[in-house]
């Protein structure tokens, strides 16, 4: 799990998640001064009766967790009666919503906890419908650290989120002391300035390996062409450009794999 991969809709259905919770603990329930069982009905919550505190409030709760951890998920493949985890979770926050929306026009004289507890279930809904279909709440919420300097081709990256420390191997090469090896898997024995000089005699048009990170998750298919993903590139984390077809990328993971990456638009150069 990467939490880096929550998007700002993701924030939202947490936060309206966290106020239905509240709102559980305050009074369904308004009253009259008059009533002689105005105290008694100001201290009635949603927990009072369990099929509305456990089967409404907490069902959008749980139906928000769901959420997130369909977002958390590489790939988002896990199912609950056949259902994709995200798909099933928003489900639920609608139904939620649904219910509160009766039970307030059905209460003569509504108390705090069921206007807000309605209130939070309709944008917890609509942050869990809206979050795939706008692109604005698609945003990372926590961006991705910027990346370091450019290194020269043939040189080793040093530091940064995510880079590969010593002795990973790369690209068709295998692990070196001195940390990993630039694309081809030549061992290096030319110091940083004559780096530099292989770079300037390299052909014109020949594709470098760079690091990248990616501003949203996005799937890496295999290089086959099947459609079923591979792995989820997350934003935060660093990745090895490998090869590039057209307008696509071959990438390489943390732990070795390569695929197609059919999305480059607004990487990150590291």
């Amino acid at each position: 799990m990467n939490i880096r991969s929550l998007t700002r809709g993701d924030g939202v259905v947490i936060g309206a998640a966290v106020l239905l919770f509240i709102a559980s603990f305050l009074a369904q329930s308004g009253c009259n001064a008059p009533d002689p069982y105005c105290n008694a009905v100001d201290r009635m919550n949603a927990w009072d009766s369990l099929g509305m505190g456990l089967g409404v409030y907490m069902a959008g709760v749980i139906g928000a967790v769901l959420v997130a951890l369909a977002r958390l998920q590489p790939g988002g493949s896990r199912k609950i009666a056949g259902q994709d985890l995200g798909a099933f979770g928003t489900a639920v926050t609608v139904v939620v919503a649904w219910v509160l929306l009766w039970s307030l026009i059905d209460s003569g004289n509504a108390g705090a906890g069921l206007i807000l507890g309605f209130l939070a279930a309709v944008v917890l809904a609509g942050g869990a419908i809206a979050t795939p279909l706008v692109g604005a709440l698609q945003a990372p919420l926590m961006p991705a650290p910027k990346p370091a300097a450019p290194q020269p081709y043939g040189a080793q990256p040093q530091g940064g989120y995510g880079y590969p420390g010593a002795q990973q191997p790369s690209y068709g090469g295998q692990p070196q002391p001195g940390g990993a090896q630039p694309y081809g898997g030549q061992p290096q024995a030319a110091q940083p300035q004559q780096a530099g000089q292989a770079q300037a005699q390299a052909p014109a048009g020949e594709f470098s390996p760079f690091w990248f990170a990616v501003p949203v998750p996005r799937p890496l298919y295999a290089e086959d062409g099947s459609p079923t993903p591979i792995a989820e590139l997350a934003p935060g984390t660093w990745y090895l450009a490998v090869e590039q077809r057209g307008a696509q990328l071959v990438a390489q993971t943390q732990d070795g794999r390569r695929g197609v990456l059919q999305d480059t638009s607004g990487i990150q150069r590291g």
